[in-house]
């Protein structure tokens, strides 16, 4: 359901469907007046919302529209906007690059997605890279690329989103969950070398956060004949020095790489998108055709693949946002170490740490707490979204029910899941939104 109300040359749009059940229960609700229009407010289709809504709606909303008092007096307070957890970076500079597209009718298989995929390469330190429809289709195909399928293991985090499992199914093959580190939350390499068998095709290496796998890992895969593929949905921009002292970029780690442009990653598209990327000579063709049915360039389809091809808009958006990855990730660094800094010593939360010879993206920041959701209360009261990470380990969900490992503990999997409470680090944060989000995470007690 959704209204619209105006107050002088301010128009708020909501949707009631959208606000989160917990936000509009601790906001609260209010009666709008049965004239609307003496309380200064003009309401448009008023009979199809009723005379009572939720004002507390409206609070972040209005918070910086507050100007002025209209039956006189002092001023109003002017508040804060709401800070949430991402804030999805738009310009001029994208506007037009989308604008020109459209214009060009050139929507679909044009020259903007073959630039952004030789610029994403470029950026990895990649062989090829095609652009596709999102982070999820991506994992599927990586494991189409590699021929896994039924009869297969593929190793996995179950500390993860869980699309890096269920594409595991998805190829017919079964997904082995191995437990993280202590320290970074990423594969731990003991439990991966544990759980190869005769049957192991794959690992999936995810960059948890941002922060890059242990380079031991690449080596392990080599070592057995396993291809790795990096699950760097979260970590465009991250690096990490390798056992031989080569500084990788996340996307050129592994044989293959997995990205997502959703909007709240560090680097978008203006909508759902993806990139393939690989290290893999053999790969180079394939990574791009796989997207486009498998098809060679005569349009013989010589593999199983699907239309899983990026619009050409978005392509144009994501050339020009590739173009300030470094400086985004930068300015989330200086950000996340100044979190660092102050909440060092802090007596209910932890800080993350960063692994030796790493260059943390920070696509998540997040603090350890074995009070969560007192935290993320507290935060809430303060203007502030933040996130429980992740609930409920993807080897104990519903959908893998009919898994041997459904009931099986992972000690630190287990530990971390729900502990961790992401606040917002983006790029786009003011200093005075960095300074009012310490200031709340270091009055937050006992």
């Amino acid at each position: 359901m959704g209204f619209e109300l105006t107050s002088g040359s301010f128009l708020v749009s909501l949707s009631i469907d959208r606000i989160s059940p917990t936000k509009s229960a601790k906001l609260g609700s209010k009666s709008l007046p049965d004239n609307p229009k003496s309380s200064g407010l003009s309401v448009l289709s008023w009979e199809t919302i009723g005379k009572r809504v939720s004002l507390g709606v409206l609070k972040g909303a209005l918070f910086d529209n507050q100007k002025k008092q209209t039956q006189g007096g002092e001023p109003l307070r002017r508040v804060m906007q709401r800070i949430p957890t991402a804030r999805p970076s738009w310009d001029d500079e994208m506007r037009n690059a989308a604008m020109e597209t459209l214009d060009s009718r050139n929507w679909v298989k044009g020259s903007k997605g073959k630039q952004f995929g030789l610029a994403f390469a470029k950026h990895c330190g990649a062989l090829s890279a095609a652009p596709c429809q999102n982070g999820s289709s991506s994992l599927w195909a990586a494991l189409r690329l590699l021929g896994i399928g039924e009869g297969d293991e593929v190793i996995v985090p179950s500390f993860t989103f869980i699309a890096s499992a269920t594409a595991i199914p998805l190829v017919g093959a079964t997904p082995v969950f191995v437990d993280i580190e202590e320290d970074y939350w990423c594969l731990d390499v003991k439990a991966v070398e544990a759980a190869i068998t005769s049957k192991t095709k794959a690992v999936i290496g995810v960059h948890i956060f941002g922060q890059p796998c242990d380079p031991n890992l690449i080596e392990l895969c080599k070592s057995r004949n396993i291809a790795l593929i990096e699950d760097a949905a979260q970590a465009h921009g991250a690096t990490q020095v390798s056992v031989s002292g080569e500084t990788l970029v996340a996307g050129a780690m592994g044989d293959v790489g997995c990205f997502s442009f959703f909007p709240s990653k560090n680097m978008a598209v203006g909508g759902e998108g993806g990139m393939l990327t690989t290290t893999n000579p053999e790969l180079t063709d394939k990574v791009k055709a796989i997207t486009n049915h498998g098809r060679a360039p005569n349009l013989e389809s010589m593999e199983l693949g699907s239309n899983l091809r990026m619009s050409e808009v978005s392509a144009a958006i994501g050339l020009v946002q590739l173009s300030n990855l470094d400086k985004w990730v930068e300015r989330r660094r200086e950000i996340a170490s100044k979190y660092n800094e102050n909440f060092k010593n802090h007596p209910i939360v932890s800080t993350p740490k960063i692994r030796q010879g790493a260059n943390h993206a920070w696509h998540q920041y997040c603090l350890f707490t074995d009070k969560p959701q007192d935290f993320v209360k507290h935060l809430d009261e303060n203007g502030i979204d933040s996130r429980i990470y992740y609930s409920i380990p993807c080897h104990h969900q519903t959908v893998f029910a009919e898994h041997q490992q459904f009931e099986t503990p992972l000690e630190v999997t287990d530990e971390v899941a729900g502990n961790l409470v992401a606040i917002p680090v983006m790029h786009e944060l003011t200093e005075q939104e960095v300074d009012h989000i310490i200031s709340t995470v270091l009055s937050f007690k006992n």
